[in-house]
């Protein structure tokens, strides 16, 4: 019996081609902005629907109907996989759809992009770029020393696909790569490895410290000021994780005492960020607005995520990024 396979309908239009010519016993099922399925020319409600993979690519954000999507796959009859465009699956919607017993698999699309991000903006803190613009409008035939990342000691918080490609980057460069994470784990790209309980002795080691973990209850508000007080004095922290993780008073605080030299900060409290924010206008703080996932690789690798996982589904094996519930916020 085929397998069905739902999507939304510019999904396919994307995708078709690709997913044809892998030759899979599949019959696909498409929905549109209005929230119902369009199958064999007849409209039909999600509730009459059974569904075994569902790809949720972010195809339906432009369209603005993200949140159309979501409440199709929570109103289908049944759906046995999601598949999600999502890295982080703290939005309370996912814990709904798991709670009818889906499978969820979340995206490690981003992690490149975001790895690159943060490398990239690191560098451009450490290295005096700013001053050989000034010292040129100057006219100032000056030598500017500059710090290498190989001297330098970074500390990344959780080590999921973004850690991960992170570390292979600055493995590259020379860099100390210690990692926080919950399960002991080591790779070839880690120097130490700790668990949540060994970040103290981690904290005062770190030039840039970078949270790239879940958030979850254990997590929230992690970032604290007793978290700050341990820092090495003139780190960077960078948040790519989820805004939460990050308690906001104390990132100002640690920046405004010197504690920390600068903070990069991509996820919110908040989004879009309150025009009244204070970040906005902070010197040491920049700032993106949740984009950095948003590399010129994204699409391809969420595809070729799909296109994977749904031969391995076929064939009945282990499905790459699955998301243990026990996990959940």
């Amino acid at each position: 019996m085929p397998v069905t396979v739902a999507m939304y309908d510019k999904s396919l239009a994307h995708i078709g081609e690709r997913l044809d010519a892998l030759g899979l016993d599949i019959n696909v099922v498409t929905f549109g902005k209005d929230g119902q399925f369009h199958i064999d020319g007849k409209t039909m409600p999600p509730g009459e629907v059974d569904v075994d993979y569902f790809w949720l690519s972010n195809h339906v954000n432009p369209d603005g109907a993200g949140k159309t999507a979501f409440n199709v796959v929570l109103d289908c009859k049944s759906v046995d996989v999601l598949q999600t465009y999502n890295a982080g699956l703290d939005d309370p919607i996912y814990r709904q759809i798991s709670d009818k017993g889906v499978r969820i698999c979340n995206s490690s699309a981003q992690a490149v992009a975001i790895s690159e991000y943060t490398f990239a903006h690191v560098m451009s803190l450490i290295h005096p770029i700013e001053l050989g613009k000034q010292l040129r409008a100057e006219k100032k035939w000056q030598i500017i020393p500059f710090r290498e990342i190989s001297t330098t000691n970074w500390l990344i918080i959780g080590y999921g696909p973004i850690g991960q490609e992170l570390s292979k980057r600055l493995k590259v460069f020379g860099a100390t790569v210690d990692v926080v994470r919950r399960s002991p784990q080591s790779s070839e790209y880690i120097d130490r490895i700790g668990t949540p309980a060994d970040l103290p002795k981690f904290l005062s080691d770190a030039d840039v410290i970078v949270v790239a973990c879940a958030l979850n209850a254990e997590t929230r508000d992690m970032v604290d000021d007793a978290f700050l007080a341990q820092v090495k004095k003139g780190a960077i922290l960078v948040n790519v994780g989820r805004g939460p993780l990050v308690v906001d008073s104390a990132l100002f605080a640690a920046l405004d005492d010197g504690r920390l030299d600068a903070a990069v900060i991509d996820v919110f409290r908040q989004e879009p960020l309150p025009t009244d924010d204070p970040m906005w206008t902070h010197p040491t703080i920049r700032f993106t607005p949740h984009c950095s996932f948003a590399g010129s690789g994204g699409r391809a690798r969420w595809d070729a995520l799909f296109l994977d996982n749904i031969q391995r589904y076929v064939k009945g094996e282990a499905l790459a990024m699955e998301f243990d519930p026990k996990n959940f916020p």
